[in-house]
């Protein structure tokens, strides 16, 4: 059974980078933006599995840094973290979501109507390519 919760940012850290930026340090994971969002974990009973941030832009809201555990992915969990970072952002007048999906993720994206704007960008070796969707 998965709950999902906000979180403050301190709390994604640690899975940010064992998933994302499994050679950087935990500190490093700090964004300067990160108190200017909103912060969301899945859990199972009391461990964290999955982490999403999500940062107001006006009408157009941008999620980053979404994370689930490897041994959890691939079992809805991402999905489930991805339904409710939408329906939040959707009550509090979100028109329009997007992301820089790394390129092996484009198309769980695009399994949820997420399509590719054409904008893309390469990051300490990482190619990534900005997905959208119109709520």
């Amino acid at each position: 059974m998965i709950h999902i919760e906000q979180i403050t940012p301190e709390l994604t850290w640690q899975l940010r980078r064992d998933v994302l930026y499994p050679a950087s340090r935990v500190y490093e994971m700090e964004m300067d933006e990160d108190r200017q969002g909103y912060h969301f974990g899945a859990f199972t009973e009391t461990r964290l599995i999955g982490v999403v941030s999500l940062f107001p832009q006006g009408e157009s809201w941008q999620f980053r840094k979404f994370a689930i555990e490897a041994g959890f992915q691939g079992q809805g969990i991402g999905r489930q973290l991805l339904d409710h970072m939408t329906n939040f952002a959707l009550s509090e007048g979100c028109k329009r979501l997007w992301c820089n999906a790394r390129t092996p993720a484009i198309g769980f994206y695009s399994k949820f109507g997420y399509t590719l704007t054409g904008e893309g960008y390469s990051a300490n070796g990482i190619d990534f390519k900005v997905m959208e969707k119109t709520l």
